[in-house]
């Protein structure tokens, strides 16, 4: 990173971008909300720890909703012009504070009670995890298959 700059990144769908005379990251384009991250260099806080607290804000204040998928540590870190291993550390806090949960290759996302191992127990996560077990028992002995079955969840959410 050029000392004194100033990098944005967004998260958002992954993709290649380049990084203007401005020195900012274009917007993504796509479905997924977008936010903005600013690292400074010239501050006191290690650049770790600028990812990691204004990710950890962003999901306090409903900025970035349980689900969101985070764009990949290599993603981010290009966009941010830092290097892989410090966007790493930043996700593993995270995660250690089960702010954000790791999916292997399937991704990371901010951290969902219902759907990630819960940390505490809420009678609406319980009902809605038994929910989604009895559902997934139905259309199994109808002989949906997973794509079908989340169509029907989708089509049926959607009507409201």
């Amino acid at each position: 990173m050029r000392a004194g700059s100033r990098i944005r990144g967004l998260l958002g769908p992954t993709g290649s971008h380049r990084i203007d005379r401005s020195g900012t990251v274009p917007a993504y384009r796509g479905t997924v909300s977008t936010l903005p991250l600013t690292i400074d260099p010239k501050a006191a806080t290690a650049p770790f720890e600028q990812v990691r607290t204004q990710i950890a804000a962003a999901v306090a204040e409903g900025r970035l909703v349980a689900g969101t998928r985070l764009p990949t540590v290599r993603q981010l870190a290009a966009d941010l012009g830092l290097a892989a291993n410090t966007v790493a550390r930043a996700y593993r806090e995270l995660e250690a504070d089960s702010v954000i949960a790791t999916h292997g290759r399937g991704g990371t996302f901010v951290r969902s009670e219902v759907v990630d191992e819960p940390t505490t127990h809420s009678s609406a996560a319980d009902a809605a995890r038994v929910a989604a077990n009895d559902y997934v028992h139905s259309v199994r002995r109808l002989g949906l298959s997973a794509p079908e079955a989340l169509r029907l969840v989708e089509n049926a959410w959607n009507k409201g």
